[in-house]
């Protein structure tokens, strides 16, 4: 689906015709997973009570309720669409659907064993995306994230970290130098600010904010963690970038990360295991026989979300 086919069917019909271009070349996925929560491209301005009848297709109405269905559908196809004309688009697409979906009982295509293949795949795709919105999804309460963000802080050994700046310079006897001056009571960010070869911290008086071990270079971490708070390297430390003179600012624990700063992604960790043992829970209770030898004898893979 590129931009180039859907700027050719906007042209032909304006956006209900772009909707419903892309969604007739994503035919073969047209019961994919429900959309984003977040998106409501279809909804109302106002409250409407879902029953009410926007409009009928040969006798049948197409509610309220149908066209927030089919927002939440083809969300990301409305995505293209002006927010202030996707009401409408999406009632044209639902008008479309029915009458190419009548048209198509009339020919008998809803006959044919293939189609019936896909329709059964379709029903059990969308019964597999409710049982997961109602027995996972709602079933992660905010009780069970915030006791798992808990076990999973305890579980983390909090790194020390030191605050440091340097001074980086090509020579030994220049840093020798800045040292001499630092002793005579120099301000260190001002030398860095006019001194310094390193272009990222220079500017900013040589300062590179708090980093624990192993994010720096040998030599330069050795030097850093060795320091104590407010002292100064008295001689220069060699590194492959030159020379530097590093100054220990603070030195801490690592700040554990607050519930509020991770919720989201220790959500999505209870979310995870809850499908994981869910799906687990119907295999064991379920009777499935894979008759196909080189089938059965492939290695399982993980359920898929």
């Amino acid at each position: 689906m590129t931009s180039r086919v859907s700027s050719s069917l906007t042209a032909l019909r304006g956006p209900a015709l772009a909707v419903l271009g892309l969604m007739a070349m994503a035919l073969p996925a047209a019961a994919q997973d429900a959309a984003a929560k977040d998106t409501a491209p279809a909804a109302a301005a106002a409250a409407v009570d879902p029953q009410t009848v926007l409009a009928t297709v040969n006798g049948q109405p197409i509610t309220e309720a149908d066209l927030t269905l089919a927002g939440e559908d083809f969300a990301e196809e409305l995505a293209k669409v002006a927010p202030d004309q996707r009401r409408k688009a999406i009632l044209d697409v639902l008008v479309d659907l029915r009458l190419m979906a009548g048209a198509a009982e009339q020919a008998g295509l809803d006959k044919s064993d293939e189609f019936q293949r896909r329709l059964a795949l379709l029903r059990a795709r969308a019964l597999r995306n409710e049982f997961f919105r109602t027995k996972v999804d709602l079933a992660v309460t905010d009780e069970a994230v915030k006791k798992r963000y808990e076990a999973e802080v305890a579980k983390i050994v909090p790194e020390e970290e030191v605050h440091a700046a340097h001074i980086l310079v090509e020579t030994e006897d220049e840093a020798k130098a800045i040292i001499k001056e630092l002793d005579k009571g120099g301000d260190f960010a001002k030398i860095a600010q006019e001194k310094s070869k390193d272009p990222g911290s220079g500017k900013m008086g040589g300062d590179l904010g708090f980093f624990t071990k192993g994010k720096m270079i040998k030599e330069f971490e050795d030097a850093a963690f060795a320091l104590e708070p407010g002292k100064y390297t008295e001689k220069p430390v060699k590194s492959q970038y030159g020379f530097h003179v590093i100054k220990s600012i603070e030195k801490r624990k690592q700040p554990l990360p607050t519930y509020d700063q991770v919720k989201d992604q220790v959500r999505q960790l209870v979310l995870r295991d809850t499908f994981v043992d869910t799906v687990s829970k119907l295999r064991t209770d379920g009777k499935v026989d894979i008759l196909d030898p080189a089938l059965k004898a492939a290695p399982a893979t993980a359920p898929a979300q």
